[in-house]
């Protein structure tokens, strides 16, 4: 971060942001996907780089009293850098949105009215210590020809960095401006104030991660948002399913990792296969070390404990 003050310092990125939103929304598909690509190889090439500034900050968090969940939506690992790349690709594989008209239709007057999709323009990201989302983030934006500024949790800034290095030698590579993606680099707290305050740079603000930030931005933004709240995620196994494939889908969706958004709270299942699913599923998480608690109706099935009514709004990320 140069040496100015924090306002200051949002204000640059917001103007950068707003003249690249406005070359990039002219690149072609060509161009977008080339730039995809190269970011892609980056990734890979600069894979040791990267690694070695996550566990930075992974040893930052565990000093500072982290818990097991947090440390793995923080760390990075070859597979996962792997991952980051490949959805880059197929990213770069998707039909490009922008200039696609829909509803067309013709008014008696002769004039045909239809949709056209176009960029939005700039879009701020916040969200929480997830590398990963930094990679993500770039790519949809840079694929439908928004320019972003993207603000990740303050634990995971070196990572955050390496990332966008990474993507800045894709852009330039494709000869897009390498202001099209921009990290915010200050820890400080008070540029996501700024951030939600910028509207005459940012168009939108998209927030990712738990309530208490959706609820502080929901407060505080003057842009507005796409959001959700409450990340609670279930599984409903219906009496007409597959019950071994539904076994396997359940047992991966919460055991997969624990510490993720999508990784899986609750589960509800058919009241006429659950003599048949419930006793499998729950030897197989009882010896994943998964703690069980369940209504009466799954107690006379299984053995565990009961549910308390938080414990359907309750977001645990943890087995």
């Amino acid at each position: 971060m140069p040496h100015m003050d924090v306002k200051q310092y949002m204000q640059q990125l917001g103007r950068q942001a707003l003249a690249a939103a406005r070359l990039l929304a002219r690149a072609d598909t060509e161009t977008k996907n080339r730039a995809l690509h190269a970011i892609a190889r980056a990734l890979r090439e600069q894979a040791p780089a990267l690694l070695e500034a996550n566990a930075a900050d992974v040893e930052a968090a565990r000093s500072g009293g982290a818990d097991a969940a947090f440390i793995d939506r923080l760390t990075l690992t070859p597979k996962s850098i792997e991952a980051m790349a490949q959805g880059l690709e197929q990213v770069a594989a998707l039909p490009d949105p922008i200039g696609v008209i829909t509803d067309l239709q013709q008014r008696p007057s002769g004039i045909r009215v239809g949709r056209m999709r176009v960029p939005l323009g700039v879009i701020g990201i916040i969200y929480e210590s997830r590398p990963n989302v930094t990679a993500d983030a770039a790519a949809l934006c840079l694929k439908s020809g928004n320019a972003a500024i993207l603000r990740g949790g303050s634990e995971s800034v070196r990572s955050n960095m390496a990332i966008a290095a990474c993507v800045r030698e894709g852009l330039r590579e494709a000869g897009l401006p390498e202001t099209a993606v921009q990290i915010v680099e200050t820890p400080d707290r008070a540029a996501v104030g700024e951030l939600l305050t910028m509207k005459e740079y940012v168009d939108i603000i998209v927030p990712r991660g738990g309530k208490s930030l959706i609820e502080r931005i929901m407060n505080e933004s003057r842009i507005p948002m796409i959001k959700h709240l409450d990340g609670v995620c279930h599984v409903y196994i219906d009496d007409k399913a597959d019950i071994d494939k539904a076994i396997r889908i359940a047992d991966n969706a919460k055991t997969q990792r624990y510490g993720t958004c999508n990784t899986m709270e609750t589960l509800l299942v058919a009241e006429g296969i659950a003599p048949r699913v419930l006793p499998r599923l729950a030897e197989i998480y009882t010896a994943k070390g998964v703690e069980l608690r369940g209504d009466e109706a799954a107690r006379a099935i299984v053995p565990m404990k009961p549910a308390t009514e938080e414990d359907w709004y309750t977001e645990y990320l943890a087995p």
